[in-house]
């Protein structure tokens, strides 16, 4: 099965979805945001035991498509407020997912890109693969993925990765318990065998059940949250500081805030 920005495989009730727009490194466009989201939402339904995520070429995902938010700048409050919500739509499909989730990182996972990699149950990654929550590079707010990694990490953590918006190396995201394993290319592909194989032998009730009881015991804070996000996310977009940021990027420039 394929999606349009996407490659999806099955192979014995393991769905694999492989990012692929390999010309922008993976980065997201509305597009491959709805196709993940129909993807999550199929394989929630459809007797996938263990979803896997990775990205095709030398990038696991650099996150939003700038060019995509550039081309919004013009576009109404309501409509930024829409795109916002399909991100938090996204994000929490993927979290809530009631299944086993594995990403496999390869090379750079920036912003969304870096989301989307930990908010998985399982991260297993290479020494290429390297993170950042870029956003307040481009003047952006890294609203909804900061509900996510003050889960994950705590808040002063959080606030570190977020503020300094730097990049940091598997092997430290792997001391801070964004990633669970590090390893060469091989290596990785002998654990993610391992881990499918130890999933796969447990109850899929019993996984499902305690996916949705952790999620339950997370909600409340999360629908706060992530309504804050939503319009912070959404907001940001209309400001002088993001649309210079986005103009800088692009022009391969410094920002002049």
């Amino acid at each position: 099965m394929m999606a349009s920005t996407l490659q999806v495989s099955d192979a014995d009730h393991v769905r694999t979805i492989t990012l692929n727009r390999t010309e922008a490194r993976n980065a997201m466009t509305p597009e491959m945001q709805q196709d993940l989201i129909s993807a999550f939402d199929a394989a929630a339904s459809d007797g996938t035991r263990v979803l896997v995520i990775r990205g095709a070429g030398k990038a696991f995902c650099a996150g939003l498509d700038l060019r995509v938010l550039q081309s919004m700048q013009a576009v109404t409050a309501a409509e930024h407020e829409a795109s916002a919500a399909r991100i938090v739509r996204l994000f929490r499909t993927l979290w809530e997912l009631p299944l086993p989730t594995i990403a496999v990182v390869d090379g750079p996972a920036i912003a969304g890109g870096a989301g989307l990699a930990s908010l998985c149950d399982y991260t297993l990654a290479t020494p290429a693969a390297k993170f950042a929550y870029t956003e307040a590079r481009i003047g952006f707010v890294p609203a909804v993925v900061s509900a996510f990694l003050t889960l994950q990490l705590g808040d002063k953590r959080s606030r570190d990765l977020l503020l300094s918006a730097r990049v940091f190396s598997a092997e430290e995201a792997r001391a801070m318990g964004l990633v669970n394993f590090v390893g060469e290319a091989d290596s990785v592909a002998a654990r993610l065998q391992e881990l499918i194989a130890m999933l796969m032998a447990n109850s899929p009730e019993s996984l499902a059940a305690t996916k949705r009881l952790m999620a339950a015991q997370q909600a409340a804070w999360l629908d706060a949250s992530l309504d804050a996000a939503l319009r912070a996310n959404a907001a940001s977009r209309q400001t002088r500081d993001f649309r210079e940021g986005v103009a800088a990027f692009l022009e391969k420039r410094k920002p002049k805030w």
